[in-house]
């Protein structure tokens, strides 16, 4: 009985680093709904994130109105051009040429948008709510979903105009935002580099 359960620990282990090795930024989905109860999900695997003195900051909203994603994209391209400091000059191009696309969509035409935001100040809250992300989008590679962080809307989310619009309080700040849903064909393998170790003492 004992070799079995080991047995059924290590193929589940080894799933989720099967996902890890799995996960890739999608940017193309196929246009179908997610259901609520597979959102309820990720949002139940997010929150078993580590958490920095047990404050679990984080929040989230749900966004899978179209019209809104629209209008929401409009303005995230719209703040491209504000944040130009913030890239470097090859970046800055690169997303130049993507708003200048009419055919360009900041959430890939993706049915969701989870957004965490954390309820807190402090020096741990943002760390927190990325690990919570990750977690999030393990699950969702487990479960043959697609995700894609969408860094660019950061901004957008945290004005006052949006936070109006999506009846967020003022002192609630967007961390991340990812969208979900089911991929329209594989997305290629991206090899990373391998760890570079400063010091190993």
């Amino acid at each position: 009985m004992a070799t079995s359960k080991k047995i059924k620990e290590e193929k589940a282990l080894m799933s989720e680093i099967e996902a890890i090795y799995k996960r890739r930024a999608v940017r193309n989905y196929k246009p179908q709904k997610l259901d609520p109860s597979l959102i309820h999900s990720l949002l139940d695997a997010a929150v078993q994130a580590p958490t920095a003195m047990h404050e679990e900051p984080w929040s989230f909203v749900i966004i899978q109105d179209q019209d809104t994603l629209n209008r929401l994209s409009d303005t995230v391209k719209a703040l491209i051009h504000t944040e130009a400091h913030h890239f470097s000059k090859i970046q800055m191009k690169n997303l130049q040429e993507l708003v200048n696309n009419p055919e360009f969509h900041a959430f890939y035409n993706a049915s969701t948008l989870i957004i965490i935001y954390s309820k807190y100040q402090g020096p741990f809250v943002a760390a927190d709510c990325w690990l919570a992300a990750e977690n999030l989008m393990l699950t969702a590679c487990a479960q043959g979903l697609g995700t894609c962080v969408i860094g660019l809307a950061v901004s957008a989310l945290n004005t006052p105009e949006w936070k109006t619009k999506l009846n967020i309080p003022s002192d609630v700040t967007a961390i991340a935002p990812i969208i979900v849903g089911i991929p329209a064909g594989e997305t290629p393998v991206v090899v990373r580099k391998s760890p570079e170790i400063l010091v190993w003492k």
